[in-house]
């Protein structure tokens, strides 16, 4: 099969996929669902895991060749290599979610050669679907979207101190946006041009980025390692075991540039 072919239709799967998804987490939300923390005080709730259930039998049902990669559950399957895989967050935000913030969505994306093929963020309290595959641009609810064109101000979300390092004479440019919890959505106002780049902690996951990843860069962004280059998925940590990145810059044109240069000169403890 043609990969463009491959990957249409593995986007259609996960679109609906994240829907089924987003339909059973939305009828935990605000509904005082269970809620236990995990290593690292990281939440989880009884939606998460039913969202992340449905998805890892519906995903791994459809495509049993395909290797799997969740916040919330391992791939017990016996070890052999896999060309593709599936990237999933099933409720990216989870901290809004408990609080009765619409701000989470579910993500997935399919992974090949360490890149991402196909992308969805199902965002159902907020009615929106964002889509994207290589070379057919970035979409929400069916709609074209972009990165925002370079016109000043700029509205940066990231925490203060590294907004504060940006070149004295581009920070009268500079409003600081509002904290939003999902990283994957907040990558992908940044693709939709809500705010123009947002500065990413160390320590973010394959699974918070690989969708968002693809969303931005089809919709002329990117998001870039310290020293400017695409991530790598799928690749486990030699440091910490797991599938973790660390400081990284989602944005395009010159404030991407001014934004990795604090990156590259910002030490991180």
């Amino acid at each position: 099969m043609p990969a463009n072919k491959h990957n249409q239709d593995d986007l259609q799967l996960i679109r609906e996929a994240a829907e089924g998804a987003g339909r059973i987490a939305l009828s935990y939300f605000r509904q005082g669902p269970q809620v236990w923390m995990k290593t690292g005080n990281s939440p989880v709730t009884e939606a998460d895991l039913a969202a992340d259930k449905y998805l890892k039998d519906m995903l791994l049902t459809a495509r049993p060749d395909y290797g799997w990669i969740s916040e919330e559950t391992h791939d017990e399957r016996a070890a052999s290599p896999r060309r593709r895989f599936f990237v999933v967050d099933p409720i990216d935000g989870t901290r809004a979610f408990i609080e009765g913030s619409d701000v989470w969505c579910v993500s997935v994306a399919v992974i090949e050669n360490g890149r991402p093929v196909a992308g969805v963020l199902d965002c159902p309290a907020r009615h929106e679907i964002i889509a994207a595959a290589p070379g057919h641009g970035a979409e929400q609810n069916g709609n074209i979207i972009r990165v925002q064109a370079e016109n000043r101000p700029f509205k940066v979300a990231g925490p203060a101190g590294f907004i504060k390092r940006l070149p004295e004479h581009f920070l009268a440019s500079i409003e600081h946006a509002p904290y939003v919890a999902s990283l994957a959505y907040r990558i992908a106002m940044v693709a939709r041009g809500d705010i123009a780049g947002t500065f990413v902690r160390p320590s973010s996951h394959d699974w918070d980025l690989a969708a968002a990843d693809l969303i931005l860069s089809e919709a002329g962004g990117h998001v870039l390692t310290a020293d400017g280059k695409p991530l790598t998925y799928g690749l486990r940590n030699t440091s910490t075991g797991d599938y973790r990145h660390g400081a990284l810059v989602a944005a395009s044109g010159l404030l991407m540039d001014n934004m990795l240069d604090v990156v590259a000169e910002t030490s991180f403890s």
